[in-house]
């Protein structure tokens, strides 16, 4: 099953990730789709025919959706359920403070989400290949990258493979943000 269409505490991973980007200051949302097709709400859906190249089709294809009013971006994965929107009102906020890329940390790593300003979209569609997303255009990049530290308001914890997903189902029991 689609990774997006799995359900966890009763809504699927794909509208977490919405609720996830609105409540900290996206908009417009876009959602790409690949494996399978689902109906989204508070977001723009668009097919990635490609899915099965990897997340960099994915990475290309969402961009390409954006208006060309759109002044950055915030990458988000669905897979990825326990990221707080204060990381994305950070992200947003760093970039409000002059940041053109911003990368959320837990314990000092970089990882998702990923704001990008627009004057960089071009040159990390080139570089999203196969299974990877913005991660070639950051490495090539240091220089330009804000870590913005996200430990207390997020989980980076992401579901990959059956068993992530039982031990994430397994937290449905616990009380708490996990």
């Amino acid at each position: 099953m689609p990774k997006a269409l799995v359900e966890f505490r009763g809504e699927r991973l794909v509208d977490r990730g919405i609720r996830l980007l609105h409540d900290g200051g996206c908009h417009p949302v876009v959602v790409v789709l690949g494996a399978a097709t689902a109906q989204v709400r508070g977001a723009v859906a668009v097919r990635n025919p490609l899915w099965h190249s990897g997340m960099g089709s994915s990475l290309r294809v969402g961009l390409a959706a954006l208006s060309d009013d759109v002044e950055r971006v915030v990458i988000a994965l669905v897979d990825q359920p326990f990221i707080g929107p204060q990381a994305v009102e950070r992200l947003i906020g760093a970039a409000r403070d002059g940041a053109s890329i911003a990368v959320a940390t837990y314990g000092g790593a970089p990882r998702n989400p990923v704001l990008i300003g627009r004057e960089h979209f071009a040159e990390v569609a080139e570089l999203a290949t196969g299974d990877v997303g913005a991660r070639p255009f950051l490495r090539a990049h240091p220089e330009l990258v804000v870590e913005v530290p996200c430990d207390d308001v997020g989980d980076p914890s992401d579901v990959d493979t059956p068993a992530d997903l039982s031990a994430l189902r397994a937290t449905e029991a616990r009380p708490g943000p996990r």
